[in-house]
């Protein structure tokens, strides 16, 4: 399918792709993706809910724990519309300017959650290093300020994204690779030249991946060394204990993206299906894991799990 003169500067739609060889099955694959969802969906909004209306959560970690939920709402909800259309109902086309609304907020909401987990990671130095001025450095200005910043940053370097793909014309097939719009998928099927669109797409995963997971690194060098620094074993395990979810939440943010990155860059003769694996690890491992991570290994958040569901017991019996 080729695009004819008439349209080169704006398609009128792009085809989505589900996985490779299973379109035949893709009904039953809908299955566990809807099931993936509704985990997403309802805990980390459990999670937002219960922070937000328990006194005693009102702490740093647990406002930046919102925080992370909250963005993992947004980023299942930006690409669950496509996802189901197309293993649901089959529906594969996508119009072209909605195409890139998605693609906007998705990378937006990836860009604010590594900036959250930046913040998060600075929490647990803070929080280990020097645990008496912890809600004297964290204060809730400075927290609110995190957060606007990791929402302004998103924002502002992701709104070049669908504009500099506008001014391109289209003229190749109009096959994604993805069920979702991801910008270096939409951009390899322009014609005209990407020069600027690389160079800027490059600069972004430098600027706010790349700048965030390095920080990462170096508070949690900053956090070993205080650790061994502490003289009873016990309390060195104590310490690296609370850093446990938030180290398994960078690992799983982390790990399918560069991967996704680096097959999208140097991985022409990789197979489409390991495209699709990694693409669809990267948006629903972390939104899924994240609240059965977190109330498993939080006490905190688990006991109000158990409080919600028990006075709701009590109002049916």
């Amino acid at each position: 399918m080729r695009l004819t003169n008439s349209s080169w500067f704006q398609p009128p739609m792009f085809l989505l792709t589900g996985i490779p060889g299973l379109q035949a099955v893709q009904i039953w694959i809908s299955i566990p993706l809807c099931v993936m969802y509704l985990i997403a969906l309802l805990g980390n909004s459990t999670i937002v809910f219960i922070i937000k209306t328990t006194t005693s959560l009102h702490e740093p970690q647990y406002i930046f724990l919102s925080m992370l939920a909250a963005t993992d709402v947004g980023l299942s909800l930006s690409t669950m519309p496509t996802v189901l259309n197309v293993f649901l109902l089959n529906h594969r086309e996508i119009e072209f300017h909605s195409c890139l609304a998605q693609m906007f907020f998705i990378h937006t909401f990836s860009s604010m959650e590594s900036a959250i987990l930046l913040a998060m990671a600075f929490d647990r130095f803070v929080a280990i290093h020097n645990p008496l001025h912890y809600t004297v450095i964290l204060t809730p200005p400075r927290i609110i300020g995190m957060g606007l910043a990791a929402v302004l940053r998103g924002v502002f370097l992701m709104v070049p994204l669908p504009i500099l793909l506008k001014r391109l014309p289209f003229c190749k097939d109009v096959i994604l690779s993805h069920c979702y719009c991801y910008h270096p998928d939409v951009m390899k099927l322009a014609c005209g030249s990407v020069r600027v669109n690389i160079i800027y797409g490059l600069s972004l995963v430098l600027c706010s991946f790349g700048i965030d997971s390095v920080f990462i690194l170096i508070s949690y060098i900053l956090i070993l060394r205080t650790v061994l620094g502490i003289v009873s074993e016990n309390d060195q395990l104590k310490a690296l204990n609370t850093c446990v979810s938030h180290i398994f939440t960078v690992i799983i943010f982390y790990v399918p993206l560069i991967v996704l990155a680096l097959i999208h860059r140097f991985g022409t003769f990789t197979s489409p299906l390991l495209h699709v694996t990694m693409a669809n690890l990267f948006l629903f491992l972390t939104p899924v894991l994240n609240p059965l991570v977190y109330s498993l290994k939080t006490k905190e958040i688990r006991s109000s799990v158990n409080k919600i569901f028990k006075g709701r017991g009590n109002l049916l019996t």
